[in-house]
């Protein structure tokens, strides 16, 4: 099946920002080798334990350091941009990488309301009307008439152009029509609240017109992923990413721990049901249980491709988790 990856580009305590960007770009080039077939960078704002605030400018340096994978944004924030920016940069990465370059769109904020207020200059954050802007980028790209006066006014420059394959991410199915409608790629975040259904999917597979971007309907389901040479080895691995999603529902933005921190970290009864609770939310253990895991639900929801979050402590833990599922996985 086809394998992915997704980098938040997690900073653990006691790595720099630029450690953990450099670890990125090792992660790419092993995905390169593997036989991934994308790689994309998140987008967060206004915290110290990511180092992913511009994707599309890490997509662009990752994309010159590797040769085959493709490389994008999950996502670009739209709401933060105009659309006749998101069309020149996407169309500039295009056309520096053809036939490489992923647009993943998202309508989520990516930080909190001081990181939005900061982003638009102090103004309001425009957050209605996403579907709106993202139907005008995707004209913008297109070199297509949008119905609005300031933007069929220019044009998206670089011109006439392989252009990105474009992508809707979505974490609850509300965008799974929309995308469709849209013509673009359908990307499901599982790992945010596990609420893959195959009505999402069909929603998205019915209302699929064919488009540029995007010939027939296809699927993205993320997942966060803990994978180790055995079940016990991944499970002691796993907790940092445990606790960190643990403190992030708390409002507490973390930088991650040691698994040996982890196994040591102080939690009341309250904490160790919230844990037990989201366990559903991650997939962990050896590569055998975890790609059976992963291909029975393919099989049953009917999703495309597999993309793989995997924030361990160490970079050395990260690579060793994408080299075993992809020998897996990766045919």
């Amino acid at each position: 099946m086809k394998l992915s990856i997704l980098d938040q580009v997690p900073i653990s305590k006691g790595m720099t920002s630029t450690e953990a960007l450099a670890n990125s770009v090792k992660i790419a080039q092993l995905g390169d080798k593997l036989g991934y077939e994308r790689m994309w960078f998140a987008e967060h704002h206004n915290m110290t334990s990511l180092a992913s605030s511009a994707p599309e400018i890490t997509a662009a340096y990752v994309a010159a350091k590797t040769e085959r994978i493709r490389v994008g944004t999950g996502g670009i924030m739209m709401m933060h941009y105009s659309p006749l920016k998101i069309a020149e940069v996407f169309k500039t990465l295009a056309a520096l990488a053809p036939g490489r370059i992923d647009f993943g769109a998202g309508r989520a904020p990516g930080g909190d309301g001081l990181a939005m207020t900061a982003l638009a200059s102090g103004r309001r954050p425009e957050m209605n009307e996403q579907y709106d802007k993202l139907e005008i980028i995707l004209r913008l790209m297109n070199e297509q008439q949008t119905g609005e006066a300031v933007y069929d006014a220019v044009v998206a420059a670089p011109f006439k152009i392989q252009l990105p394959q474009a992508w809707l991410l979505g974490s609850s199915g509300q965008s799974a029509r929309q995308a469709g409608a849209a013509g673009v790629g359908y990307s499901f975040a599982q790992f945010f609240n596990g609420q893959m259904s195959k009505g999402i999917f069909d929603a998205y597979r019915n209302a699929f017109q064919p488009s540029y971007f995007m010939e027939k309907p296809e699927i993205i389901t993320t997942y966060a992923v803990c994978v180790a040479e055995t079940e016990e080895e991944a499970e002691y691995l796993s907790m940092p990413m445990q606790i960190a999603r643990l403190n992030l529902m708390r409002g507490k933005l973390t930088q991650g721990i040691s698994p040996e921190e982890a196994k040591d970290y102080p939690l009341t009864e309250m904490d160790k049901m919230i844990l037990q609770q989201n366990r559903s939310l991650m997939l962990v253990g050896s590569a055998k249980e975890v790609a059976e895991r992963i291909l029975y639900e393919q099989e049953y929801y009917g999703f495309d491709e597999a993309m793989i979050n995997s924030n361990l402590y160490t970079v050395e833990q990260r690579l060793n988790s994408y080299q075993l599922l992809a020998e897996q996985l990766i045919k």
